[in-house]
C-alpha cells in the first residue's frame, strides 16, 4: 500500500515538474502543497472531503495537514485572492516561485488525474476568474 501511494505520488510530481519545466520534485511538492490548500479553505467541508478522496494518500497526508475546518470557506472570489493565498503558502520557500503558474500545474494534472465527475465539480464551485487557471 505505502510503495503504491509513493508510486503513485512520485507520477503526480513527476508530471507537475514537467508542466513546470524544473526538473526538482521540492518545487512540484511546493506547488501541490500551495495550491491545494488554497483549494481546500475555500471549500466546503463535504468539497474537501470529495477532493481528498481523488488524491494519492501520501498527498492527502499534506492536503489535510494544518487544516481547521472553523471559519470555512474563505472568500476567495477572485483570482488575485486565491493566488495571493497560494503566495502566503510559498513564504520561505524557493524564491520567485509564480503562484500562476504553480496553480496552473497543478491543475493540468489533476484535469488529468482525477475524475471527469470531480474536475467538473471543482470547477463549478469556483469562480470564473479562479476556474480560468485550469487547462482548456
Amino acid at each position: 500500500m505505502f510503495d503504491t501511494t509513493l508510486q503513485k505520488t512520485n507520477r503526480w510530481l513527476n508530471e507537475a515538474t514537467g508542466v513546470l519545466e524544473r526538473k526538482d520534485k521540492h518545487t512540484a511538492y511546493v506547488a501541490f502543497r500551495a495550491t491545494l490548500h488554497a483549494l481546500r479553505d475555500r471549500m466546503t467541508v463535504e468539497e474537501v472531503a470529495q477532493l481528498a478522496a481523488q488524491l494519492p494518500m501520501l498527498m492527502r497526508g499534506f492536503y489535510y495537514e494544518g487544516w481547521d475546518p472553523a471559519g470555512k470557506p474563505l472568500k476567495l472570489r477572485t483570482r488575485e485572492e486565491f493566488l495571493a493565498r497560494i503566495a502566503r503558502e510559498l513564504e520561505g520557500a524557493d524564491d520567485g516561485l509564480d503562484p500562476e503558474l504553480l496553480a496552473r500545474a497543478v491543475f493540468a494534472v489533476l484535469d488529468k488525474r482525477i475524475t471527469r465527475g470531480a474536475v467538473d465539480h471543482l470547477k463549478a464551485s469556483l469562480p470564473e476568474k479562479i476556474r480560468e487557471l485550469w487547462p482548456g
